[in-house]
């Protein structure tokens, strides 16, 4: 399996972050190998694992994740971003959506903000981290965060340890741009 420089990113940010995860509701969307999401579990974080139900090998690579890792109480759901599913109306009040290297498409941009608007929806205080890859400096979220009512703060990679071209032992991220941001509504809604 392949792990995506992205994912090894977000892992060192929840790595980093683990004393407070404890506890906590996770889901990681778009997750496929599911690195981030397998590193909260191990940290104590009650996770959820989605990918695209049009995916079904997508989620048998999530549950092959858990099952490699000793992770059986995670569940894997089936969810496709900007589609309102039983799965997404049943998903619990999230405390942090986790996201690697999602915003690969612009296309797909506005499908993953209207997906996470409505998880925001059950918890207004739920934060969605991510990490991308940079691809393109034509690409941007900013009119899109405004219409859904959401800002976003960039996290320095320094600031959690990640600006090395190697992280726990690894050759990733490499010399790939990789950025980490925290996504919330731009208000308080409380």
């Amino acid at each position: 399996m392949y792990v995506w420089p992205c994912a090894v990113v977000l892992a060192q940010y929840l790595w980093f972050h683990r004393r407070s995860l404890p506890g906590k509701a996770l889901l990681e969307i778009g997750a496929g190998v599911s690195l981030p999401g397998v590193v909260a579990a191990k940290c104590g974080a009650e996770v959820i694992l989605s990918d695209s139900c049009e995916l079904p090998h997508c989620l048998e690579v999530c549950r092959q994740s858990c099952r490699l890792n000793s992770l059986p109480q995670v569940r894997v759901v089936g969810l496709t971003w900007g589609h309102l599913s039983q799965d997404l109306l049943a998903l619990p009040p999230q405390d942090i959506i986790l996201a690697s290297d999602v915003f690969f498409e612009p296309e797909d941009f506005e499908d993953i903000l209207t997906t996470v608007y409505f998880l925001m929806q059950k918890n207004p205080k739920v934060q969605l981290w991510s990490t991308y890859q940079v691809r393109s400096a034509d690409w941007s979220l900013e009119a899109l965060l405004y219409k859904w009512d959401m800002k976003c703060i960039h996290i320095p990679l320094a600031s959690f340890d990640a600006d090395r071209d190697d992280i726990a032992d690894s050759a990733l991220p490499g010399r790939h741009t990789i950025e980490m941001l925290v996504i919330s509504f731009a208000k308080d809604r409380l």
